[in-house]
């Protein structure tokens, strides 16, 4: 409900705070008295776009603030909405909201919660938290969408309607990604291409890690001739020529000899090791003489060996810089070329998937569809039997189908269509010109609707335009009705209805100082009688009869 609004510096009004009440709230006043400035206001906060006019004369801000509070449970849409806000507010119990905004001649501000958002949020917001019927106001109800939604929910079609959703969300994915992966299949063009790639690669069929293999045996036969001579030389030294390394060692060795008749403790250690190093020398020298041999001096094989390393490092300059890019690059093209090759059966599968697909969505639309129209029959004939009541007692009420192709709400679009008198051709509620008659027609719907809509703040004004006795008793009392579901307020100008609110308000004005100002009060039982009476003609009969109806 609509706990309060806050307003300073706004048309008429320099500083006003009124409270409203749950249920019926009536709002009264003479002519220009300034109620429009409560609609002004309401409409400012819940996202209308600002005329610098209505700042106060002589002002340079303005200052408007309400907080509503909602029951979350109730209220699922206005959670969502808020979620997708990102604003911090409690999920569960009664949620309280304030709306802000600040005008100055320079521009505006806009806060949920204390929270900067922008218009368009306060919009979105808003029309989910008050619903404004009224002269020129843009309510959600003449929205072909929300009617759609109304329906919906009037024939308690959620779960038609999320199992539809679901499967008409599950058809778009498998068409995006049958679009991704199809988008990537390789042209004809890329074709040829990557085949010139595997081609040219698999031609030389490198393994892995062979450049490196390959650059360490053409390094060592470069340079096998001074490989060769080194190793030879080495072996001289050490037991070939006369000056030998083993040669010296024997010399030692007999010296050593001669150490054990001399009492040495220590020389049979040292003969042994002598002996240790005769023979690793031995040992090198064989190695060394193996290796001379292996080295490989056949030059055919030497230019077949560089002949390989050239066609390597070819692929290296075309798909490196190294080797490992080169077989990453040969894997790539390979596989691609698979899914070129696939390209008739991958096509053949999601054209199969898709037609699954969007069978099941259709016949879910199909069967959502049907049960629209079965509630809207339903709808309709309650909402002519309510606009009777309401004084068109030849009405003509009717929701008219539109199809189109499938879309996120389903196949249907709707119209709600409305005829006032007989021998007039219905017109969609959005082209009705008359302002009394959208009230009124707006009242019938929400009155059939109570259940279904969810807005829990519903404002109307001048619903009683041209309308006067018996019908203006009948719209209080489907307004009396209606504000036991739902907070209500009520500009009117009829007593029969201002005397059926569980709370009266009565806009006023006054001059000082040559300033024209306004006021809001809450009437109490006295001040209330006396208002009536204003309605009924200002006379002491009129107060006599205001007693009368207020009983």
């Amino acid at each position: 409900m609509l706990n309060y609004l806050k307003i300073k510096n706004l048309a008429l009004i320099a500083n006003a705070e009124v409270e409203f009440a749950p249920g019926f709230n009536v709002v009264t006043g003479e002519s220009g008295s300034g109620k429009t400035v409560l609609l002004n206001t309401i409409a400012l906060l819940t996202g209308k776009r600002a005329d610098k006019n209505l700042l106060r004369a002589g002002c340079s801000r303005c200052e408007l603030a309400a907080e509503v509070t909602v029951d979350a449970e109730r209220n699922p849409e206005i959670i969502a909405a808020l979620n997708d806000t990102g604003i911090e507010f409690e999920k569960s119990g009664e949620i309280t909201l304030q709306l802000r905004r600040t005008f100055t001649a320079s521009g505006n501000r806009n806060f949920l919660n204390d929270t900067p958002v922008t218009i368009a949020t306060l919009k979105n917001i808003g029309e989910l938290l008050i619903d404004v019927h009224g002269a020129s106001e843009h309510h959600t109800l003449i929205h072909r969408a929300r009617q759609l939604e109304l329906l919906d929910r009037y024939g308690k079609l959620k779960d038609l309607r999320k199992s539809y959703q679901e499967k008409f969300a599950a058809l778009q994915e498998l068409e995006k990604e049958c679009a991704a992966m199809m988008a990537n299949l390789p042209s004809e063009e890329e074709a040829n291409m990557l085949r010139g790639v595997v081609e040219e690669i698999s031609a030389v069929n490198p393994r892995e890690n062979e450049d490196e293999e390959l650059s360490n045996l053409h390094k060592l036969a470069a340079n096998s001739h001074e490989i060769l001579q080194i190793l030879r030389n080495s072996s001289l030294a050490l037991s070939e020529s006369d000056n030998s390394l083993i040669d010296a060692l024997g010399a030692v060795y007999r010296e050593l000899e001669q150490l054990p008749g001399l009492g040495c403790a220590q020389a049979e250690k040292f003969l042994m090791d002598l002996e240790l190093i005769r023979e690793s020398i031995e040992n090198l020298t064989g190695e060394l003489d193996s290796c001379g041999n292996s080295i490989e001096l056949d030059e055919e094989a030497f230019a077949r060996l560089e002949e390989r390393l050239s066609a390597i490092y070819t692929l290296k300059r075309h798909y490196g810089p190294t080797l490992e890019s080169v077989m990453n690059r040969w894997r790539e093209a390979e596989e691609r070329l698979t899914v070129f090759k696939d390209f008739a059966r991958m096509q053949k599968m999601c054209s199969e998937k898709i037609a699954a697909a969007r069978s099941e969505m259709l016949a879910a639309a199909a069967k959502l569809s049907a049960a629209r129209k079965k509630s809207a029959s339903l709808l309709s004939e309650a909402v002519s039997e309510k606009l009777k009541v309401l004084g068109f007692e030849f009405n003509v009420f009717e929701v008219e189908f539109t199809s189109h192709e499938p879309e996120k709400s389903g196949i249907d679009s709707v119209d709600m269509i409305f005829s006032a008198n007989p021998g007039l051709t219905p017109a969609p509620l959005r082209l009705i010109a008359s302002s009394g008659e959208i009230a009124r027609v707006m009242l019938a719907l929400k009155a059939v609707l109570a259940d279904a809509d969810a807005v829990p703040v519903l404002i109307f004004d001048e619903i009683d335009v041209n309308i006067g006795g018996e019908t203006g008793l009948h719209v209080g009392e489907e307004l009396a009705a209606l504000a036991k579901h739902r907070q209500l307020l009520c500009i009117s100008h009829l007593p029969q209805v201002a005397a059926l609110g569980e709370h009266h308000y009565a806009v006023t004005k006054h001059i000082e100082n040559e300033e024209v100002f306004g006021s809001i009060t809450l009437l109490d039982d006295q001040q209330r009688i006396h208002e009536v009476g204003r309605m009924l003609g200002g006379t002491q009969a009129a107060e006599e009869h205001a007693r009368a109806l207020l009983k």
